[in-house]
């Protein structure tokens, strides 16, 4: 899976690591439903490193689709919220 975080670049996730991925991902949004900011910031912080530490940046010039997108790290509850609607931060 090819995941683009926006503002770092792209990451290659083996297989092994979707998994967790898609757990830290329900529980952001959790937060966001909840209006939780400190939990929101915490998990997506968490979310991030995972794809960063469990992936495998690509070159720039490695031009493959994203197959998920995440928003920047500086991305607040708020711009959160109004992006997604209870289906996660990591759309399919």
């Amino acid at each position: 899976m090819i995941i683009r975080i926006f503002s770092e670049g792209q990451y290659e996730l083996p297989d092994t690591a979707v998994a967790g991925l898609e757990q830290l991902d329900e529980q952001v949004q959790a937060a966001i439903d909840a209006n939780e900011d400190q939990r929101f910031n915490d998990l997506y912080g968490r979310l991030l490193d995972h794809i960063r530490h469990a992936g495998k940046p690509l070159a720039a010039d490695d031009l493959r689709p994203s197959d998920r997108i995440a928003l920047p790290p500086d991305t607040s509850l708020a711009e959160a919220a109004r992006e997604f609607h209870g289906h996660g931060l990591l759309p399919d």
